[in-house]
């Protein structure tokens, strides 16, 4: 199954690419990788919800945000690659939690992108990955997540 039909099966439509915030692309391909930059929770040019994780979310909605940030991800590197299935492997997450002091579960928040994903990609979805606890983010977004993927 390829990952277009695993997306209508999973009843998700990839995202219209994010307008990038500042001075930046939304993702680059370079040889058989594309690299995109990080994508904030947005639906339809809004971000979704604002707060550290830990004091104004709980890690279980920041996950579904994350899921979120993953998703318009996917549509940045699928508008570099031609195409969601030029897309051959996720090879690489980052994800940024915009964190409370005491909040310690980066981890679970970023699982929302690597489960999407996952679903996405079944076995070329596994991925290395980083879940990194930050004072703020952009807009004060709670997530952010950029991917690597490799191409056709």
């Amino acid at each position: 199954m390829t990952p277009r039909q695993r997306l209508d099966e999973l009843g998700i439509e990839l995202p219209e690419v994010a307008v990038p915030l500042a001075s930046y692309v939304p993702a680059v391909r370079t040889g058989d990788y594309v690299y995109t930059s990080g994508q904030l929770p947005m639906v339809d040019g809004k971000l979704v919800a604002t707060g550290k994780v830990g004091e104004k979310l709980t890690a279980e909605e920041a996950a579904g945000l994350a899921g979120i940030c993953a998703l318009n991800a996917l549509a940045a590197a699928a508008s570099a690659a031609g195409g969601v299935d030029n897309i051959v492997r996720i090879v690489k997450v980052v994800g940024f939690v915009a964190s409370a002091p005491d909040f310690t579960g980066q981890p679970q928040v970023i699982n929302g992108a690597s489960d999407l994903l996952g679903k996405v990609f079944a076995e070329t979805g596994g991925h290395a990955r980083s879940a990194v606890g930050v004072a703020v983010l952009p807009l004060d977004a709670p997530v952010e997540v950029e991917l690597i993927a490799e191409v056709r």
